[in-house]
């Protein structure tokens, strides 16, 4: 499957567009990467339990995208993008979506 975050795969046409495809990961902070956080928020710095669990939902949720865009019977996906946003107080949604092709090399 190519991924890319621009509209044109260099050396390839779009035959298709299958349409809009995303893939979605909502992950809990548990209490004790919480209580970690805290204390390391007070003396600055990163905060590794965090920056883990989000390098983990991006990997799923691009993952995701790729199994709906494969379902649909895309082997591209074009404008990929990611979006996160938080649910409540200890909660992280991260989106990768894009939009699902078929595209063949140009002779």
């Amino acid at each position: 499957m190519l991924i890319v975050t621009t509209e044109r795969i260099a050396g390839y046409k779009v035959s298709k567009v299958l349409g809009s495809s995303f893939g979605v990961v909502v992950r809990s902070r548990g209490l004790g990467g919480n209580i970690m956080a805290g204390l390391k928020g007070l003396v600055g710095g990163e905060i590794k339990q965090y920056t883990s669990m989000l390098e983990d939902a991006r990997k799923e949720a691009l993952d995701r995208l790729v199994k709906n865009a494969t379902a649909m019977g895309a082997n591209a996906i074009i404008m990929m993008r990611f979006d996160s946003g938080e649910i409540g107080q200890n909660m992280s949604e991260i989106v990768a979506y894009g939009t699902a092709v078929i595209v063949e090399e140009e002779v």
